[in-house]
C-alpha cells in the first residue's frame, strides 16, 4: 500500500478484534495525552525511536520521542488546544505491521480549524503496538473537478 492509499480489504490476514480494539485506542489516546502535555505518556503510543513527519507543515521530520516534545513545546502558544481523530482505517500488512490512516482536526485558540490525515505504521512490538512511523498531512484544499 503506497503512502496515503486507502486499504484494500481481502489480501491480507484480518486482524483480530482485539488488536483492532488496541490500535485504535492507540491512535484515539494520542490527542488525549498531547493536549494535556503529558509527553511522558506518548511512550505508551509511540516507540522511543519514532519517525513523525510533519515536513507538509513546516516542522521537518522529527524522530525519537525527545524530538516530538522539543518541536511541541517550540510552538507555545501556536499548538492546538485540542486534537481530535476520527475514521480510523486499518489495514493488516503482515509480520506484526499494520498501516493505520485515520482523519484528524485540530482547534486553535483563536477558535479555527484545520484537518489533517494521519498515516501510521504500527508494530507490535514486546510493550505492545506501538506507532514506529507517522507522517501528518494537512488538508488545505476543497475537492474539486
Amino acid at each position: 500500500m503506497l503512502s496515503g492509499e486507502l486499504p484494500v480489504y481481502g489480501g491480507a490476514v484480518a486482524l483480530s478484534i482485539d488488536d483492532r480494539i488496541a490500535i485504535t485506542d492507540l491512535i484515539n489516546l494520542h490527542g488525549h495525552l498531547v493536549d494535556r502535555g503529558d509527553f511522558d505518556g506518548l511512550a505508551a503510543l509511540f516507540t522511543a525511536d519514532v519517525v513523525y513527519d510533519v515536513s507538509a507543515l513546516g516542522g521537518g521530520v522529527l524522530t525519537g520521542l525527545r524530538a516530538g516534545r522539543e518541536a511541541a513545546l517550540a510552538l507555545g502558544e501556536r499548538n492546538p488546544v485540542a486534537h481530535h481523530v476520527t475514521n480510523i482505517v486499518l489495514h493488516d500488512a503482515g509480520d506484526g505491521v499494520v498501516r493505520a490512516l485515520s482523519k484528524g482536526f485540530g482547534v486553535l485558540t483563536n477558535g479555527t480549524t484545520g484537518s489533517v490525515t494521519y498515516d501510521d505504521t504500527v508494530e507490535r512490538t514486546a510493550h505492545g503496538w506501538r506507532i514506529t512511523h507517522r507522517i501528518v498531512r494537512p488538508r488545505r484544499t476543497p475537492l474539486h473537478e
